[in-house]
């Protein structure tokens, strides 16, 4: 009896070790959660014997708990690496059209070929729909989606109104060239580029060139200005005249133009569309003894916006920003927790699936009913802690000599019965 007791000490001993040898081997597999190794004693035992004479029996693995307490995190310098303070877990699938779930604490999420934010597994995050302002529209494993970068935001706005608030130096000369040449910069005083657009959202240079033609005197105080405008190499022009006559009276004050002026319609170079712009220099436009600044300036184009970058907050909502301005929020992590984390069956690569023991998945939001918040540009590290481990395979390693001891005891006290002679 004594051999089978020993026998089960040293099958429970040699789990131990290798549940052990199991966490230090993912010590630093993202993600992962270390296992223990809980063991029961076996009694044989019947109504007719007495308590005081049972005899223990050996030991059995009761079971390998998965232990969920909180790895180390360590800073990332990308955003969509991902890590849930607290409890809980994200959702991920193999593919955008499975139904298969898989839950995982590794957080560490990049882009795919097709935009979508996947794990290192090429499974697919799963987010909540969000409305503008980020709040989930609707929550539930059944309504998440995998999370998709766009490329763009917003629709190309042709420019049509041009508005500069500018300061026209009172102590600049009348230029020794008498006729402008936007190529000969001894024919102008200054000039000033704006950026606008086409009806393609292409990105186009206005220039604006300023040439002093009079200075204002006592018997005549007002000082004339020209204004020459160019898209690229095209000439704006208006009713014919491609210059804009600026007045300023003794004090420095814009008396002419006091509108916008509308220039004819133009095909800039490389667009299908013609455009007209007008331009406005409003009545904060001066002349007064300063350099030439130009302190306000805008324009009403728009481009395509391309994909700059991307935040996630504590709340687990998505935003992505496009270089035209725009944020929009793509969706909020869904994040899910379970009545008994430990009963989740591992797949391997820091996946889970739900059993009957750990209950149905408990989908939320991050920060709400129990589930951690989100952190971004963080990654949970394995909860193993060496030291812990390495002791306790001392004493596993221990268990396992001792009971080979007993073994060894049993088989040489059998050995001595077998050779009795009589």
């Amino acid at each position: 009896m004594s051999f089978y007791t020993s026998l089960s000490g040293l099958q429970a001993a040699q789990t131990e070790m290798s549940t052990i040898s199991h966490n230090l081997a993912n010590v630093s597999t993202n993600g992962f959660k270390k296992s223990r190794t809980d063991f029961a004693d076996v009694i044989a035992s019947s109504v007719n014997l007495s308590p005081t004479q049972m005899v223990g029996s050996g030991v059995v693995v009761q079971a390998n708990k998965q232990q969920f307490g909180q790895g180390n995190m360590i800073a990332s310098s990308n955003s969509l690496d991902l890590a849930i303070s607290g409890d809980g877990f994200f959702a991920v699938k193999p593919s955008t059209s499975s139904a298969a779930i898989n839950y995982t604490r590794n957080g560490s999420f990049q882009v795919d070929a097709n935009h979508y934010v996947t794990d290192p597994q090429g499974s697919y995050l799963q987010v909540y729909p969000v409305d503008a302002s980020g709040t989930a529209t609707a929550t539930g494993l059944g309504s998440a989606t995998a999370l998709k970068l766009p490329e763009t935001s917003g629709t190309a706005i042709a420019t049509k109104a041009v508005t500069m608030t500018a300061n026209l130096s009172a102590n600049a000369v009348v230029p020794a060239t008498a006729t402008f040449d936007r190529f000969d910069a001894t024919s102008y005083n200054q000039s000033t580029n704006t950026q606008i657009y086409d009806a393609a959202g292409n990105a186009l240079t206005m220039t604006t060139y300023f040439k002093r033609e009079t200075v204002g005197d006592a018997a005549n105080p007002t000082s004339t200005w020209a204004a020459y405008s160019y898209v690229g190499d095209t000439p704006l022009n208006s009713g014919g005249a491609g210059r804009v006559a600026m007045t300023f009276d003794s004090s420095g004050k814009i008396t002419a133009p006091l509108a916008k002026t509308t220039f004819d319609p133009i095909t800039p170079a490389g667009s299908t569309a013609s455009q007209a712009i007008s331009l406005d220099f409003g009545l904060k436009t001066t002349q007064v003894a300063s350099a030439f600044t130009v302190s306000e300036r805008s324009q009403d184009g728009k481009e395509v916006g391309q994909l700059q970058g991307v935040t996630v907050d504590a709340k687990g909502v998505v935003k992505a920003s496009f270089s035209n301005g725009d944020v929009q929020a793509l969706g909020q992590v869904a994040t899910v927790n379970f009545v008994n984390p430990a009963g989740l069956r591992q797949q391997g690569n820091s996946y889970w699936t739900a059993t009957g023991v750990s209950g149905t998945p408990l989908a939320g939001t991050p920060g709400e009913d129990g589930l951690g918040e989100i952190m971004s540009g963080r990654i949970e590290r394995s909860n193993v802690d060496i030291t812990e481990e390495l002791v306790d395979l001392i004493a596993a390693q221990r268990n396992f000599q001792a009971n080979s001891k007993a073994l060894d005891t049993a088989n040489q006290i059998s050995q001595t019965i077998f050779n009795i002679r009589s």
